[in-house]
């Protein structure tokens, strides 16, 4: 079986109402209509930070500064591509938070996204998210710590 290993850069963005900023995939990938945060695949020689305010641009129309490293998060599965050969995936996910700071919401055409929209807590609980979707709402919203 073939190895497959994608590093790849996500952006966790709230703006001043506290809604999370989400894209949903598109028809051309393995869960077209599912949500998830807005970024992607780092080219070869591009620096996280830079692939994931590159995708934030590509996906939603924004531009961004990165705040801080929230998380590293990393998936094993069996993968079926495109040739139609199951393929052993690893897939490693930077996550960062991120300030937006100017462009303005607009759809990805023809890629792996087709829509971005800001997103409240509760929207997020009816909407069908992919693994990196619930990561994200989950680092967006950190539950309260409860008592020692």
């Amino acid at each position: 079986m073939d190895r497959v290993q994608r590093i790849a850069a996500y952006n966790v963005c709230l703006d001043a109402e506290g809604r999370l900023l989400m894209c949903r995939l598109s028809g051309i990938t393995e869960r077209p209509g599912w949500w998830t945060l807005p970024g992607g695949g780092i080219d070869f020689g591009e620096h996280p930070e830079a692939g994931a305010l590159r995708e934030l641009r590509e996906e939603t129309g924004f531009a961004g500064r990165i705040v801080e490293l929230l998380a590293v998060d990393s998936l094993s599965r069996a993968l079926r591509l495109v040739d139609g050969v199951e393929h052993e995936y690893h897939s490693v996910r930077i996550i960062y938070r991120t300030e937006i700071t100017g462009g303005a919401l607009r759809h990805e055409t023809d890629e792996s996204t087709d829509q971005a929209a800001w997103l409240t807590r509760e929207d997020v609980a009816s909407l069908p998210l992919v693994e990196l979707g619930r990561l994200g709402v989950q680092l967006a919203y950190p539950a309260p710590e409860g008592p020692h």
